[in-house]
């Protein structure tokens, strides 16, 4: 009798605690709040400062330049080289005259100093926007880290974390909260991982015993016909048994991304998926046709061999019965390798599509009771796919059947 293996340890408890207790003095933390608003407005003070000083500084210029008076005293007479004064006049018009000379000169030092001003208030808002932006970067880097940690977990490596250290804000918050969430995935997805292993072994064991067994009672030449006849029966059953175990475990397994990719050419998947079927379809008069060019990507040969398996088996199985044809089609278009798989067929609506891609979905069938699969084909496909970062998309045809495309990143 074989030894049971061991059932899985239960992942450890987690350590983050979400009832984690407030500071004593939660006003003192160093929140991101905080150190925004003294930043921003040590800033706008230091600014205030420096034109202020800037204005002070062009007043004092503009009011020593014109500390002479306009005009001068010469020989008993009144004579200015900036303002025309009347060499006659009555002194009510002199001093009108004297008048709008000082306003003059005191009008010509406002609009230098307002120019001036101008230029600097100008080069102190470059200044202030330019030290705005470095520092806004310096204060968001940490969303920078966070973000890049988060594409890397996106990439089926739940080993990152962030770590983030400094001051205990908002952002460190959120990081270590991110932290506990990936520790947590990570466990959940190593549990998970352990039990698809063993769910891999318990029911392939018992299913390979038994085909195994069907296998040796059926080579009995002495064995009654009726024998034969049910050994057959339950050897295509354990036989799909064993099919949708393959199934279930590739549909689990493609669900994450590709860790290890190779240069995989689509041409070559197609032409192997073909060769296997080749037999069935010529079974069923079904003509396999179309170009294959080379389109190469980067991923897993054996879940890519299967798309096209699924997709070629699929539409060798649901053709027409007289005149039936396959066209697989492979070539590089727009930057993306592309599988397209045509075929002749029933008329599928259009409705009916999305639900094609379903776990145990048939058009116009139930769950059970068809011998044509197991009813995984195009779910597995559509998981291989997503696991690659492409897409699988299917059309009805005009005429009947369909057009499954698979579209993959070169």
């Amino acid at each position: 009798m074989a030894a049971t293996p061991a059932p899985p340890q239960a992942p450890p408890k987690p350590t983050w605690d979400p009832r984690r207790p407030e500071p004593p003095f939660p006003w003192l933390r160093p929140t991101i709040r905080i150190r925004l608003t003294l930043l921003y407005g040590g800033m706008f003070l230091i600014a205030g400062i420096l034109l202020l000083s800037i204005i002070y500084l062009l007043a004092a210029q503009a009011l020593n330049a014109g500390s002479d008076l306009p005009f001068k005293i010469v020989e008993g007479k009144v004579t200015s080289t900036i303002c025309n004064l009347p060499a006659q006049a009555s002194p009510s018009e002199f001093n009108s005259a004297m008048n709008a000379c000082v306003n003059q000169q005191r009008q010509h030092a406002l609009d230098d100093l307002l120019s001036r001003s101008l230029l600097a208030l100008l080069g102190l808002a470059v200044i202030a926007f330019a030290f705005g932006y470095a520092m806004a970067g310096r204060v968001l880097s940490p969303l920078g880290r966070i973000t890049r940690t988060a594409r890397a977990v996106a990439g089926s490596d739940l080993s990152r974390r962030i770590e983030l250290d400094g001051p205990d804000d908002e952002l460190k918050e959120l990081a270590d909260t991110f932290d506990d969430m990936l520790e947590r995935l990570q466990r959940a997805f190593t549990a998970q991982q352990r039990f698809v292993g063993n769910a891999s072994h318990e029911l392939r064991t018992p299913l390979a015993i038994n085909r195994t067994l069907l296998e040796v009672h059926l080579s009995d030449p002495g064995a009654p016909v009726e024998l034969q006849q049910l050994g057959k029966t339950l050897l295509a059953t354990n036989e799909r048994s064993e099919q949708l175990v393959e199934g279930l475990l590739l549909l689990a397994r493609s669900d994450n991304q590709i860790v290890e990719r190779k240069p995989v050419d689509l041409a070559e998947v197609a032409s192997q998926a073909i060769d296997q079927v080749h037999a069935e379809a010529e079974a069923k008069c079904v003509e396999i046709r179309g170009a294959r060019k080379p389109a190469v990507v980067q991923g897993n040969g054996v879940l890519l061999e299967r798309i096209a398996l699924n997709l070629v088996q699929n539409a060798v199985r649901y053709n027409v019965a007289e005149d039936g044809w396959v066209e697989v089609d492979t070539d590089v278009q727009h930057g993306q390798a592309v599988l397209v798989v045509t075929n002749t067929g029933p008329i599928v609506p259009a409705y009916e599509i999305d639900n094609l891609f379903e776990p145990f979905r048939r058009l116009r069938t139930e769950r059970t009771g068809s011998d044509k699969g197991v009813g995984l084909g195009l779910s597995i496909a559509r998981s291989v796919a997503r696991a690659h970062g492409g897409h699988i998309s299917a059309q009805p045809r005009e005429g009947g059947g369909l057009v499954m495309r698979v579209t993959l990143p070169v």
